[in-house]
């Protein structure tokens, strides 16, 4: 077994078998709350945390959104979106989004586990999809939603030292969320938090391996 073939393992080890149940969600506190609060559940969506392979080595894909888009345009996110009836649970919603957004073939994704839901503030219920990717063409981002795509080399993200703070000023609040940065983009808001979520569970515990 090669070395990438046993850090894949690890992280496989590391992430839960399914995704959490509703009543494992039900008390979990959003990363921010509106003023007024909620007036209707959360919405369930999906990402996906691709685990791009090339020979030994090994990328996280994001994609930069279309500047076009009425929510979080020009933002930088993982591949996904909202849970649809049609899906059989947030993998299936991942990889079919992502498969939409930058043509990546659900084919070449080999599903990992799941990283435990994060509640946002825009009353959304996120589940990462975590997967290895094994691509067999170029990622093409969909020009209706993504500007361009991108790939962080993993050994980046397991660096504590990669990852600064964000200040986020909203109405009369200030928020801080994590950020990072990389060829002259910056990683910030929900997806570097779901990053750096990433990185406490899973990639820094490699620090050493």
């Amino acid at each position: 077994m090669s070395a990438a073939d046993e850090l894949i393992e690890r992280i496989r080890g590391r992430l839960l078998h399914t995704p959490q149940a509703a009543e494992d969600t039900a008390t979990l506190v959003p990363d921010w709350m509106p003023e007024g609060g909620f007036g209707a559940p959360p919405r369930d969506a999906a990402v996906l945390i691709a685990l791009v392979r090339r020979g030994e080595d090994l990328t996280v894909l994001y994609t930069e959104r279309s500047p076009d888009l009425r929510s979080h345009s020009g933002q930088v996110a993982f591949p996904g979106g909202k849970i649809d009836p049609g899906d059989t649970g947030p993998g299936a919603a991942a990889l079919r989004e992502a498969n939409e957004e930058v043509a990546l073939d659900p084919a070449d994704a080999r599903l990992l586990g799941y990283m435990p839901a994060y509640f946002t503030g825009s009353n959304y219920l996120i589940t990462p999809v975590v997967a290895e990717v094994v691509p067999r063409r170029d990622f093409v981002p969909n020009p209706g939603e993504v500007k361009t795509v991108f790939e962080v080399p993993l050994p980046l993200l397991m660096r504590e030292e990669s990852f600064g703070t964000f200040r986020i000023r909203r109405k009369e609040q200030e928020h801080t969320t994590w950020q990072i940065e990389h060829g002259g983009l910056v990683i910030w808001g929900i997806t570097a938090n779901l990053t750096r979520l990433f990185y406490e569970r899973v990639l820094k515990y490699e620090v050493s391996a």
